[in-house]
């Protein structure tokens, strides 16, 4: 007989909301870039109308809103690193700028967390985002952002082990 560690139902929980956090952060940042929106204005809008609610039919899942906070505003806050990261990681001619706004808001997103928040581990940042792109592309979009933040995770000194 095994004994099998018990494991923390909260620990589970927290990482859903974090997860729901990126998938959150994705769309605030997408809209910011399409439709030009502030960051105040996208914060309010999300804290207020998005994060753990129903729109339109569609169930958002409840989020870290301070999480959801710290991405949004760490990637507009730091976006003079993140940028120049994400496009030395993607095939030469393809700056961040020819990348579809979805793919251009994950990994923008995905940069920021491998560049400033060394406490997650670089493999979790990557898989977390990696889902998150399949939950928008049915192509090969996944692969590609698994390539790119492999190689900013890289760059960053990240323990990919």
């Amino acid at each position: 007989m095994t004994d099998h560690p018990k494991r923390d139902p909260g620990a589970a929980r927290s990482a859903n909301q974090r997860g729901a956090a990126r998938l959150a952060a994705v769309q605030a940042l997408y809209q910011m870039d399409i439709g030009r929106a502030t960051l105040e204005d996208t914060l309010a809008q999300f804290g207020a109308f998005h994060l753990g609610r129903e729109i339109e039919g569609e169930q958002y899942l409840p989020a870290d809103a301070d999480f959801f906070r710290q991405i949004v505003s760490g990637v507009a806050k730091h976006q003079l690193e993140v940028d120049p990261a994400v496009d030395k990681a993607l095939a030469e001619g393809w700056p961040i700028e020819r990348v579809d706004a979805t793919l251009r808001a994950i990994l923008r997103a995905a940069a920021f967390e491998l560049l400033r928040r060394k406490d997650i581990p670089a493999r979790v940042v990557i898989t977390e985002y990696v889902d998150v792109a399949r939950a928008f592309y049915e192509d090969d979009a996944s692969g590609l952002v698994n390539g790119a933040l492999d190689s900013i995770a890289r760059s960053a000194g990240a323990d990919l082990a």
